[in-house]
């Protein structure tokens, strides 16, 4: 078993639980009375980029929500990952 799989078997729980912990921010971006959440939502997970090891965490303001950026250059010459949710 790879390192990987072994430790998201080991931490399951209390990735889960991360998880819900950020589906539970009303982040509804179609409703301009859920702006607040928005923010917060990014800001959530502006710090899970952190915990992640990232170097380079920004929360970004546009004329609409957020953007959240997180940057790691740990791994010369491998592949980039870009995770995009909505």
């Amino acid at each position: 078993m790879s390192d990987v799989v072994r430790w998201l078997r080991e931490h399951r729980e209390s990735n889960l639980e991360k998880l819900f912990d950020f589906l539970r921010i009303p982040s509804i971006s179609t409703d301009p009375a859920f702006r607040e959440k928005i923010d917060e939502a990014a800001g959530w997970m502006a710090n899970r980029l952190k915990e992640a090891g990232c170097t380079k965490v920004e929360v970004i303001p546009t004329k609409g929500h957020p953007l959240v950026y997180g940057e790691w250059m740990g791994a010369p010459g491998k592949p980039t990952v870009l995770v995009y949710g909505h």
